[in-house]
């Protein structure tokens, strides 16, 4: 019985070793600073080419931490259950330029994602995430650079909604590639906009490996990416 018990916590060092070394049990490094949004502009927006500035009746509305959420989604089999893994942040920024009354015009600047701050509702799997999956150490953050926004109509009128969509770049980690989000927006008032932004990606596209793990198997290829947001004239 004892050389059982010996044999037993000698398996769980084992474990616990190999968790700590491939990431699973180091915590996390925090975000480094405040997220702020960068200045739309010619330079590293998706429309005109001319600066947002000189544009007469373009409001910039601002997304800020607290006011959007971008999560994922995807499903795994958890101790031979099928679940969904959903992985949020409200640390979200971003600027679009628009005129409501000639929606051409519209540019949407680089959003910005805070990738340390997504979490899931298990710690294990959080740290698993940060450390082994996106590397947040390294990466901090998860942006989306838009080249093209398709699809709007001429104009808006405050409690319409409109549906288009943005083609851009997603880096995640040190790779980047094409993605394209389908989004809807509502003109709530002439000062704010509400609205949804999803797209669907591969993790193999992004070189996302998940660690061998106990009890995790069948991890879903693709993710399903969203924005749920409330932008603010500034």
């Amino acid at each position: 019985m004892k050389n059982r018990i010996v044999l037993w916590f000698t398996l769980l060092a084992v474990m616990a070793l190999s968790l700590a070394a491939c990431g699973v049990l180091q915590a996390p490094e925090e975000a480094s600073a405040p997220l702020e949004a960068i200045p739309v502009d010619a330079s590293s927006a998706a429309g005109g080419e001319t600066a947002v500035s000189s544009s007469a009746g373009t409001t910039v509305y601002t997304i800020t931490p607290g006011s959007a959420q971008a999560r994922f989604e995807l499903d795994e089999d958890l101790r031979g259950s099928r679940i969904t893994v959903v992985g949020a942040t409200d640390q979200v920024a971003g600027e679009i330029a628009a005129d409501l009354n000639n929606l051409a015009a519209t540019k949407v600047g680089v959003i910005q994602i805070n990738a340390r701050t997504l979490a899931t509702d298990n710690n294990f799997r959080n740290r698993a995430l940060s450390n082994e999956i996106l590397d947040t150490g390294a990466y901090e953050f998860i942006t989306f650079t838009p080249t093209a926004v398709n699809g709007l109509p001429d104009s808006i009128n405050v409690g319409d909604s409109v549906e288009f969509t943005i083609d851009g770049d997603l880096t995640v980690r040190d790779t980047t590639n094409p993605v394209t989000f389908a989004v809807q927006v509502t003109a709530v008032s002439a000062a704010q906009l509400q609205g949804t932004a999803s797209a669907t990606i591969t993790r193999s596209a992004y070189g996302l490996n998940i660690p061998s793990v106990p009890n995790v198997a069948n991890v879903e290829e693709e993710v399903e990416l969203y924005i749920d947001f409330t932008a603010n004239a500034s």
